[in-house]
């Protein structure tokens, strides 16, 4: 038996309308634009630039922006510190207490002024009254005072009064116009005549070094002492403590 090939389906297009085409004369041109509306044209010029507008536009805005952007800033000199005072207190009163609540140091004054560039006050009219853990009490006035941040160093000047006393002993009173008085080592020194007074004795230096801890005067020539009524002993003698007198440097 032997196979007989078939033969593809034939593909039938139906018959197309015909259309009829006249070639004329070609068109002038512009001459369909000179019968555009003008809205029209309008908007085909529009869609044509408005891209190029726009990035005009925006290379505009980022000069504008670069030119008055300001620009990165000078790195910053030191601080610069002022000499005045940046606070005043008037009729004041200061205390510091210990670690137990008790009073250990306490200024008054008529007028304080913090002086910011040195960390340092000027008090007018000082009065100071300092307490010792082992009950020493330390009292000292002056017309003009200065002293650091907290209080522990304080230079007395004008009429400067330091009266010293622990329990029953006499007090020492030491007097001059500058003094120099370190609460934390209970010290107190001064390159100027100073006279110190402890009961009915008397005596005066050109300068003093006094430092309470090593029980130890030092006083600067010439030195003058007034014994008191009844045959007391001196100054240095009536008290636990080393003096030493020093003749006044001779150089000029």
């Amino acid at each position: 038996m032997t196979a007989t090939a078939t033969p593809p389906p034939e593909l039938h297009l139906p018959d197309l309308p015909e259309v009829p085409v006249t070639l004329g004369p070609a068109a002038e041109p512009g001459a369909v634009r000179d019968h555009e509306p003008w809205a029209q044209r309008v908007r085909r010029w529009l869609s044509a630039y408005l891209p190029l507008l726009l990035m005009a536009l925006l290379a505009l805005s980022t000069w504008w922006l670069v030119k008055h952007t300001p620009g990165p800033t000078a790195p910053a000199g030191e601080p610069v510190v002022r000499t005045e005072p940046d606070y005043t207190m008037h009729g004041f009163g200061i205390s510091r207490f210990d670690p137990d609540g008790r009073v250990a140091l306490r200024i008054d004054g008529r007028v304080l002024r913090h002086y910011p560039d040195t960390d340092r006050f000027e008090i007018d009219d000082a009065r100071i009254v300092a307490l010792s853990p082992q009950g020493r009490r330390t009292s000292a006035t002056a017309r003009r005072a200065l002293s650091n941040a907290d209080g522990t160093e304080v230079q007395m000047l004008g009429g400067a009064q330091v009266v010293s006393q622990q329990g029953a002993e006499p007090p020492l009173q030491i007097e001059g116009e500058f003094l120099h008085a370190d609460l934390r080592f209970e010290r107190l020194k001064s390159h100027l005549p100073v006279t110190l007074v402890r009961g009915n004795d008397r005596m005066r230096a050109g300068g003093i070094d006094y430092d309470h801890l090593e029980r130890r005067i030092v006083m600067h020539g010439p030195v003058r002492s007034v014994i008191g009524a009844g045959g007391r002993a001196p100054l240095a003698a009536s008290a636990p403590m080393t003096a030493h007198a020093r003749s006044p440097d001779p150089r000029p």
